[in-house]
C-alpha cells in the first residue's frame, strides 16, 4: 500500500491487517483465529541436485503434508509445503531460505536436507524467530543451533556408532578414517572420533580427510590406506562414492577390509549394487531399519509405496519430521493456539518428547543452545554375496547408543 494511502487511512490499514491474518514476518501465517482456514505454510530448502543428493526427505515429507490435507487438514485449514532445491550452491541455499520465510511467510521449516544450508541460514532463523525441524541433517550447522533440531542422528554421531560397532561388537583393529569433508565439517568429524576415543581408549590407525565427493576413481586413497596397514575402514561416502570405492578395492584384489559406513549407503540399491564387500559393511540405521517388513515401519512404507518413493533413510527422516510437526500442530489445536510462527516456536520450545517405533532416541525440540541428542543406532549388515542388508543382531531391543557423559 502507498505511504499516501497508508498515512490518510491507517486505521482502517490495521483493521484489514488484523483480519487478514497476515504480519510481517509471517508472524500470523496460517491463521489468527478459529475460523481462518488460510494455508499453513511450510518450507524446507533441500540438496535435490548435485554431486550428493537426498531428494527422498521433502518427498516423504511432502507425501505426509499431502495426505494429512486430504483428510481434512486441521479442521479444514491446509498445509501448503513449499520444498526448494539449493542444488548445494550456498548463494541459492541462502537465497531460498529468505524466500521461504521472508516472501512465504513460512511458520517452520520442516524436512530439509541439504548438504549446507543449516550452516548457512541458522543465524537467518534466529534473526527471524523460526524454527527447523530438518528430515535429515548434514551439515554441522544442522546440530549447533538453538534453531534447528533434526529428525535423525546425522553423521557426527553415526560416525561415532559406527567406530564404536566396530570396536565393541566387531572387536576390530587397525582401524583407518577414509572422509569426505563438505564445507567446514572435518572439526564436527574430529569431534565424533574424539567420542569414540574418549569411550574406548582407542585411536585411528591412519586418518585421510582428503577424499572426494563425486570422484571416477577412489584407487590412489584406497593404494596409500592399504600400505599404511589399515584392516578396517571408516568413511562417510555417499551411496555412489562408497559403491565406486568397493569396485576399486575389488579391482585392486583388497578384500580383507571389514568397513565401518554410515547411513548415507543404507539403500536397496546400494546392496544390489555391491557384490563383494570383503569382510563386510557395517552401518548404525539412523532410524530403525527399513528393510525390515514389520509393524514398525509399517505406516512410514505404505506411505512410500503408495507415493512411489524411495524406501530409503532419507525418507523415514523427512517422513517423521513431518509427522513431528503435524503432532505439533493437532496439540495446539487441542489448545485453542492459533498457528502463528511465534505459536509454532513457542509449542516447539515446549514439546514433550515425541516417541516413535522407528526411532532409537524420543524427538524433542525444547531450548537448548545446541540440539545434538539423537544418540542410537541400530546395527545391520552386508556381507559379501548377500546383495541384502540384515540386522546385525536379532531378537529384542538392539539400539546401540553413544554413552552419556
Amino acid at each position: 500500500m502507498e505511504k499516501k494511502l497508508m498515512a490518510v487511512t491507517a486505521v482502517a490499514a490495521a483493521a484489514m491487517l488484523a483480519l487478514s491474518g497476515c504480519s510481517q514476518g509471517g508472524q500470523a501465517s496460517g491463521g489468527s483465529g478459529s475460523g481462518d482456514k488460510s494455508p499453513i505454510v511450510v518450507g524446507s530448502v533441500n540438496t535435490d541436485s548435485g554431486p550428493a543428493t537426498f531428494p527422498e526427505a521433502s518427498q516423504a515429507a511432502k507425501a505426509v503434508f499431502d495426505q494429512f490435507n486430504a483428510q481434512g487438514g486441521l479442521d479444514g485449514q491446509k498445509i501448503k509445503y513449499v520444498a526448494q532445491d539449493d542444488k548445494g550452491d550456498p548463494a541459492t541455499a541462502t537465497a531460498l531460505a529468505r524466500q521461504i520465510v521472508g516472501q512465504d511467510e513460512a511458520v517452520a521449516m520442516v524436512g530439509s536436507a541439504s548438504l549446507i544450508e543449516c550452516e548457512l541460514n541458522a543465524k537467518y532463523y534466529q534473526q527471524q524467530g523460526i524454527l527447523s525441524i530438518p528430515g535429515i541433517g548434514v551439515d554441522r550447522g544442522c546440530f549447533d543451533s538453538p534453531n534447528i533440531s533434526p529428525a535423525n542422528v546425522g553423521p557426527f554421531n553415526d560416525t561415532t556408532l559406527t567406530l564404536l560397532y566396530g570396536t565393541q561388537v566387531l572387536h576390530a583393529d587397525h582401524i583407518c578414517a577414509l572422509l569426505e569433508i563438505a564445507g567446514n565439517t572435518k572439526p564436527a568429524y574430529q569431534a565424533a572420533i574424539a567420542k569414540w576415543e574418549k569411550v574406548t581408549g582407542q585411536k585411528l590407525f591412519y586418518a585421510d580427510y582428503t577424499v572426494p565427493y563425486g570422484a571416477s576413481d577412489y584407487t590412489a586413497y584406497l593404494v596409500k590406506a592399504k600400505q599404511a596397514g589399515c584392516k578396517t575402514i571408516m568413511n562417510n561416502p555417499v551411496e555412489p562414492d562408497s559403491i565406486a570405492m568397493l569396485k576399486n578395492a575389488q579391482a585392486m584384489g583388497w578384500n580383507d577390509v571389514t568397513r565401518l559406513l554410515l547411513t548415507s549407503v543404507y539403500s536397496t540399491n546400494y546392496a544390489n549394487s555391491v557384490t563383494d564387500t570383503g569382510k563386510g559393511v557395517y552401518v548404525p540405521a539412523e532410524f530403525y531399519p527399513f528393510t525390515e517388513v514389520n509393524s514398525q515401519t509399517k505406516a512410514w512404507r505404505d506411505l512410500m509405496d503408495k507415493n512411489n518413493i524411495k524406501l530409503t533413510a532419507f525418507s523415514q527422516g523427512g517422513y517423521l519430521a513431518a509427522t513431528h510437526f503435524i503432532s505439533v500442530l493437532k496439540q495446539m489445536k487441542k489448545d485453542g493456539k492459533s498457528i502463528t510462527r511465534q505459536n509454532v516456536t513457542d509449542a516447539l520450545h515446549n514439546l514433550k518428547p515425541i516417541e516413535d517405533p522407528m526411532i532409537g532416541t524420543p524427538y524433542t525440540f525444547g531450548t537448548a543452545k545446541v540440539h545434538d541428542t539423537n544418540i542410537c543406532g541400530w546395527p545391520i549388515q552386508l556381507m559379501t554375496g548377500t546383495n541384502k542388508w540384515a540386522l546385525a543382531a536379532k531378537g529384542g531391543d538392539k539400539w546401540l547408543c553413544i554413552p552419556k557423559d
